[in-house]
């Protein structure tokens, strides 16, 4: 038997269903006869093809043609991070724009996952080899503030802090347009996107989403935000505004197919605070506005 690696967004969906989105070579049918057959194991255990997916289930299966995550040994790259705190337990550092978090199937260059085997003494473990440490991500071309595990036990309990919404995660977006409020909250249900498997959209059955925005500055067609994660789906934000009319300048995915500059989404997450799993001591880190979002403001005014 092996391990079947789960996505974020592939909590609270039937097995079934995150199966088959693993291998469209085989049809539903086959899918739930594995699973009845207890080819496909939940826990080690045979479930009913309905089962929902949730936080921690391991799921195993013999081989169906799955196309798995890769799993590797990174090699250690002098990626030169910038760490701006580390203890024995955790780290936090300011992540570039253009970098990888971790390895996957469907990108094996060199991730932030290589920089900090280079940099970094012990890192959990939890995670498996190709992703020592890593408790959440950044998309690759969003930057900033990034929050590691160096030991197991941090890693489970700021794991559940993320997964409690503990950890507060602050961020500026550029985005297209004005807006007549200075403030609100965009409730509006994430999954992945049924016409285009390779993005997330706001479907009326997803994931509950919910993201707080503050317009800091608005400009001729364009304005400055503020926002926060209350939950924390993938591409959340970005998939938020965008549905709101309000896509983030340069966003290759979810913005106008004439897009701004050719580095990725002005998003950055400025602020990180959460609670020190060990010492219980309430943190939180700041970085300064990139220099490209100044750039882009002079731009854009």
């Amino acid at each position: 038997m092996k391990k079947i690696d789960l996505k974020e967004e592939d909590l609270g969906n039937r097995l079934d269903y995150v199966i088959g989105l693993k291998n469209k070579d085989l049809s539903r049918n086959k899918i739930q006869a594995f699973i009845k057959n207890g080819d496909i194991l939940v826990n080690n255990q045979k479930v009913k093809t309905g089962h929902i997916l949730k936080d921690g289930d391991v799921v195993t299966a013999i081989d169906l043609g799955i196309k798995e995550e890769i799993i590797y040994k990174a090699e250690k790259v002098n990626l030169n991070l910038d760490i701006i705190y580390e203890d024995d337990d955790l780290l936090v550092l300011n992540k570039p724009k253009g970098l990888v978090v971790h390895p996957a199937s469907t990108y094996e260059g060199v991730t932030l996952v290589n920089g900090l085997l280079y940099q970094v003494d012990k890192l959990s473990t939890i995670n498996g080899e190709n992703r020592p440490g890593i408790i959440h991500r950044l998309d690759k071309d969003t930057s900033g503030l990034l929050l590691v595990a160096k030991s197991d036990l941090a890693h489970k309990r700021l794991a559940k802090q993320i997964a409690n919404h503990e950890i507060d995660r602050n961020y500026y977006a550029i985005c297209y347009g004005t807006f007549k409020e200075s403030t609100g909250t965009i409730n509006m249900p994430i999954k992945r996107d049924p016409k285009d498997r390779l993005k997330m959209a706001v479907v009326k059955d997803g994931r509950e989403a919910l993201t707080n925005f503050k317009v800091l500055e608005q400009y001729r067609n364009h304005s400055l935000l503020e926002l926060s994660l209350i939950t924390g789906r993938t591409h959340q934000i970005r998939v938020h505004l965008s549905h709101i009319g309000h896509p983030i300048l340069g966003d290759q995915t979810y913005g106008p197919r004439k897009f701004y500059g050719n580095t990725g989404q002005y998003l950055h997450a400025f602020r990180l605070s959460f609670k020190h799993p060990i010492t219980k001591k309430f943190m939180t880190f700041e970085t300064k506005m990139p220099d490209e979002f100044l750039e882009a403001i002079k731009d854009i005014s």
